[in-house]
């Protein structure tokens, strides 16, 4: 894991590839419990039986369930330090080329796109890739923004 002490630290990666998180297996109690927690049911994430007969051949996580998962696999790549304060301050952009099937891994790719210095302290514009181990497309390409304050 890279460690980034204050925005001058960070500022000095923008453009830089960081790395990779470890793979993780998105196994269907997963699905199953992002459904329970957002009551999104829909059968092709939640109905083995059925999507063995959908266009997959098996259920598939939920976009925003990968979506999700960007903290977890981010804090493997990077932490921001010597801050008072570092806040989600949302998304520029999320794209879902490819789904995800259960039973398939995933892991993240990330790199510091932009740095913008604000009267607070900085927005910086994280860019993630989400890879399906042996996929030809990626599942998630994002970027996210986080506000940093010294």
């Amino acid at each position: 894991m890279r460690v980034f002490n204050g925005i001058d630290e960070v500022e000095k990666a923008v453009g830089e590839h960081l790395g990779h998180s470890d793979w993780l297996e998105i196994d269907q109690k997963r699905i199953d419990l992002f459904a329970e927690a957002t009551g999104d049911h829909q059968w092709i994430h939640v109905d083995p039986e059925r999507a063995e007969d959908g266009p997959y051949g098996r259920t598939i996580a939920h976009g925003y369930l990968t979506l999700s998962l960007l903290p977890v696999l981010g804090t493997q790549i990077f932490s921001l330090e010597g801050l008072k304060m570092k806040v989600n301050y949302g998304s520029n952009k999320v794209r879902y080329p490819a789904p995800v099937p259960v039973g398939s891994r995933i892991r993240a790719g990330v790199e510091f796109t932009s740095l913008e210095r604000t009267t607070k302290g900085a927005n910086l514009v994280v860019g993630y890739t989400i890879e399906i181990e042996g996929g030809e497309r990626p599942a998630l390409v994002a970027e996210t923004v986080v506000v940093l304050v010294p």
